[in-house]
């Protein structure tokens, strides 16, 4: 079976064709239609397929085998010899278009400033994710993403060739690998020069806004998280949004967020430190009142881990064994202290009888059990 022709390399603003049905295998999850042509991406070089209809009939997916045959996947089947309209969803094809146009301006720019090579990329249906090989500064990602914006500005047009071996072999081309045949060359004047076979904008201002809303180091190099075009801007709005309820309910202005932020987190700080404080008399106070003695086995609600831990020290100073169980009746986390005693057997007693987990240190113990409130009380009445 000869290649597929695909319109999607001539012009990628050709969103309905027509084109006949080469052949139609019935296979496990539907049909598999061949097309002499088709204007349909198939999923390939970091970019989902195409979404849209044959004859008004949903394409769920579309694949190109090792020959170049494009294979488009349905639930209805088509008989090979007619005729059928293919109709693109124009609204997936120009988001990915935007998406794919800004990586490469980016990875080109990254290339051309700091050598970086990009090893990895993924056009996903909520964001774009970039490899580098290189490690990128905030300044430096900033600084790649000001220059990409103004790329978009001048509104350029995009170059689509297939060169011949003779021009290949001086051309000075991205390629992720060592590529043979008929060879599709994606150019950025000034910007990139790369081997590509996605769909992309015919003009740079087409993609409207790049912006890089994260990254992190990954495996030597950078992970950038790129958004582009309408993906840009509602990301804007919604941040945008989110800023204003904030600056709202601090009754700030946007521009005054940050110090606002700080002087919280201080209050928040200074807040735990004195709450800190009054747990710690509280936990004091409540051991006066039980006294002292050679163990005691108390139940509490509402403590956190830490507490927890706080609370079973300060009852280690006048019993020789303290143990604290906080939840409901059946489950419990638990700590065990003890200033003389090696608290590890304990806590392996405990989870075999409670079916518990936990563990530490010979003068502190924590971990959680399972059992009823009297069933762990003679438990320590016995010890």
């Amino acid at each position: 079976m000869s290649a597929t022709r695909r319109i999607f390399d001539e012009d990628s603003y050709i969103t309905e064709f027509s084109a006949e049905v080469i052949s139609c295998a019935e296979t496990e999850n539907g049909f598999d239609l061949v097309l002499d042509s088709t204007a349909f991406f198939p999923e390939g070089g970091g970019q989902f397929p195409d979404k849209g209809t044959l004859n008004d009939i949903e394409v769920l997916d579309v694949q190109e085998d090792k020959e170049g045959v494009i294979h488009h996947f349905s639930k209805i089947g088509i008989p090979a010899g007619e005729k059928v309209t293919g109709k693109i969803d124009w609204t997936q094809r120009f988001d990915f278009m935007q998406q794919h146009s800004g990586e490469h301006i980016f990875s080109g720019l990254a290339h051309l400033n700091f050598g970086a090579n990009n090893v990895g990329f993924h056009l996903g249906y909520g964001e774009t994710t970039i490899d580098l090989d290189v490690p990128l500064s905030e300044e430096q990602v900033q600084k790649l993403e000001l220059l990409a914006n103004e790329a978009v500005y001048k509104n350029f047009p995009i170059e689509i060739s297939f060169p011949s071996e003779e021009e290949l072999a001086v051309l000075p081309y991205r390629s992720k690998k060592k590529l043979t045949g008929k060879i599709r060359i994606v150019t950025f004047p000034g910007y990139d020069i790369c081997a590509c076979c996605g769909t992309h904008v015919k003009r740079t201002g087409e993609i409207g806004i790049i912006k890089i809303t994260a990254f992190q180091n990954y495996k030597g190099g950078t992970r950038l998280f790129m958004l582009c075009g309408k993906r840009a801007f509602r990301d804007y709005q919604s941040k945008n949004s989110d800023v204003i309820k904030v600056t709202n309910s601090l009754s700030v202005k946007p521009e005054e967020i940050k110090s606002a932020v700080k002087r919280l987190e201080n209050e928040i700080t200074e807040h735990k430190i004195y709450e800190s404080a009054l747990k710690k008399e509280l936990f004091e106070l409540k051991a006066e009142k039980l006294g002292s003695g050679e163990k005691i086995c108390v139940f509490e609600k509402g403590m956190t881990p830490d507490e927890l831990r706080r609370y079973c020290l300060t009852l280690g100073e006048n019993f020789k064994i303290a143990a604290v169980f906080c939840g409901e009746d059946g489950n419990y986390k638990y700590a065990v202290s003890s200033k003389t005693e090696n608290c590890n057997p304990l806590a392996k007693e405990i989870n075999a009888k409670f079916s518990g987990r936990g563990g530490g240190k010979p003068e502190l113990v924590q971990g959680s059990c399972a059992g009823k409130a009297f069933e762990i009380e003679e438990f320590f009445n016995n010890l």
